[in-house]
Formats: structure tokens, sequence, C-alpha cells
């Protein structure tokens, strides 16, 4: 993938990790701007390769009268306006293959969520969309078999491919992360680690996701470390009332420190002989 084909990328060149950050859902318009402008500050002033993350519709969800979204039309408005306010590109994931255009009129990336990576029609109607697709890799699935998820996005002629960890599932409660993986998976296409939902605690019997947030800064700091291209962060001014993936999340008081200490990381580690 290149980076700099990402229409309004900032940064391109400034050696750092490229970081696709957000809320989980977009649950407003002014709670997404109220983040956005937070993030575009941090990562101006870092020179981090920044795109912004808002899912418009959580189809995966524990139980029925869980949160799904605001209205599709609605919430990718919302993520245009972002793009359009603060000049930088727009990643939402997508369920279906009817939402791969739809969302690609929105925003310049299409993510396929880890429970869907091996659906052929969905990774397929993403990839013809000539959108990046970031390719979530399923729980379930080795780091070595995501090169044919990745294959199938490049046969339908479309290069612009990433991967993105989000941990393992570990027994019925766990996720961990394999950092082995990493370099495994940087040989079929750029990887980015998900550091928030690596620290997710699934399939709570009160049907809410946990999570371990103290970790985030561990977890995102041995990503640096062994040479990620790319960090994924959902984050939230109110992580306690945030409508999906609370638990989990940063508060975004926390970002600007955390984003600082990893910059930092990455300059030494880029000083290490490849």
């Amino acid at each position: 993938m290149d980076l700099n084909l990402i229409p309004q990328i900032k940064h391109s060149h400034s050696g750092n990790f490229f970081l696709l950050a957000g809320p989980c859902a977009i649950e407003g318009e002014e709670m997404a701007l109220r983040i956005a402008e937070h993030l575009v500050a941090v990562t101006d002033r870092l020179e981090i390769p920044f795109i912004f993350k808002g899912s418009f519709k959580k189809a995966n969800r524990s139980r029925i009268d869980s949160f799904t979204g605001i209205g599709d039309e609605k919430a990718l408005k919302i993520l245009r306006k972002v793009s359009e306010t603060f000049k930088v590109p727009t990643v939402t994931d997508i369920h279906e293959v009817q939402d791969a255009m739809k969302a690609a009129e929105y925003v310049d990336v299409l993510q396929i969520p880890a429970f869907l990576v091996r659906q052929t029609d969905l990774v397929v109607a993403a990839a013809k969309t000539g959108k990046v697709v970031n390719l979530k890799k399923g729980q379930f699935m080795s780091p070595g078999a995501m090169k044919h998820s990745v294959q199938k996005v490049l046969d339908c002629g479309n290069s612009q491919v990433t991967i993105t960890d989000r941990g393992t599932m570990f027994g019925y409660q766990d996720m961990i992360v394999d950092f082995r993986g990493i370099p495994e998976m940087r040989k079929f296409a750029p990887t980015i680690l998900d550091v928030t939902h690596s620290l997710q605690q699934p399939n709570q019997e009160s049907g809410v996701t946990g999570g371990k947030p103290a970790l985030i800064e561990t977890i995102a700091r041995a990503g640096i470390a062994v040479g990620v291209d790319g960090i994924f962060i959902e984050t939230h001014f109110d992580p306690a009332n945030a409508k999906s993936d609370g638990a989990n999340m940063l508060k975004l008081d926390y970002f600007e420190a955390l984003m600082k200490n990893l910059v930092a990381l990455r300059k030494v580690v880029n000083t290490f002989e490849k």
C-alpha cells in the first residue's frame, strides 16, 4: 500500500507509524467533531499520518438491544463532514456487500471486520470500489492465513490493502496478541496493531464486552518495538458512557501523552539496522 495515495493524508514522510483512531461508533455530529478536532491537533503537532475512524453501523452486537447506530446515511454524512472540516481521510467498517459502494461514497478506507474477513463476496466488493481495504485478522485465524484474504484484494486489481491484528481468542473470555505474527503478516501487506480491541474481554454473561484499558500503552509500545506500520486506537472523551466498546477505549485526555511516547519509541526503532 502506498500511504501517499490516500486522499488528504498528511505527514507521510515523517518516519512515524500511521494512525487509525476515533470513536468506536458515530454517536452524533458533535461528539465526532469534538474527538476529531483533538486527534487532528495532536497528530499534526507530532507529525503522525492520521486517518479518522468511526463505525457508521455496529452490526456485530452481543444483544439485540445493544446500540447499532444513528442511521447509516446520517452517520456516513458525519464522517464526510469530519473529513471536509479537518482535511483528513476517514475509515469505517462494512458488514454487507451492499455497504461497500454506499460507504465508499463517503470515506477513504473500507474496513472488513475480523469476524467477516473470510467472506469472499464482502472482501471482493470492498476491493472493487478502488478504496484502501483494511482487513482485520480474524480472532480465530493464524497470521499466515491472512495472505489469502490479502490475495483476494490483489486479485481484484487493488493493491491498496492493509492487515490489522486485533488479537487472538485466548480461552472463552480473553484476547492475546502474538507479536510473532506481526513480521509474518508484514510480508503480505502493511500491518497495523489494533491496540484497544486486543484488550477486549468478550463473551461476558452480561452481554457487554469487557476490557483492560490500563494495558493500552503496554500493548502499543510492544507493537512499535516489533515494527508495526500502523496503530489503531479507539478513543472517547467519556468511555464509561460510550455507546459501544467503552470498556476498552482510551480516554481522550490520555491520547497525547501516549502518542508522544510512541513517537519517541518509533524514533529509536528507526535507528535499528534493518
